[in-house]
């Protein structure tokens, strides 16, 4: 599904850009660190974030990376992980030094599972 250099991308890029869909079915859109792990993207957010919130009533979202002159779109399917696994908790400390299991202001994690490559 990924090019070799996108998989780098991917693995390397400090944010990335992750659309959710409101209850009214309006789109929210924000940066958020993440990490990269067995072609499934992973991000930290509070349970009560409008994040955490879409995603639980839709689990469908997009993800893009920053360069919008090299662009990375992906259709993805999103759910809320009652535990994040041990690799992902190691990526995210070495990847931003952020021990994730600290962290109670941001207690969810979301398991996002790429679904097309759109661009």
């Amino acid at each position: 599904m990924f090019s070799a250099q996108d998989r780098a991308r991917l693995l390397q890029a400090n944010n990335i850009w992750l659309a959710t869909v409101r209850p009214n079915q309006t789109p929210h859109l924000a940066p958020i660190w993440f990490v990269w792990h067995d072609e499934k993207a992973y991000i930290c957010t509070g349970r009560r974030s409008v994040k955490a919130r879409n995603i639980a009533a839709n689990p469908h979202v997009s993800l893009a990376l920053e360069d919008g002159n090299d662009p990375v779109v992906v259709q993805a399917k999103a759910k809320i992980l009652n535990r994040a696994p041990s690799q992902v908790i190691e990526l995210f400390q070495q990847k931003y030094q952020w021990d994730i299991t600290n962290d109670s202001t941001y207690d969810a994690v979301i398991e996002i599972t790429p679904q097309r490559v759109v661009l």
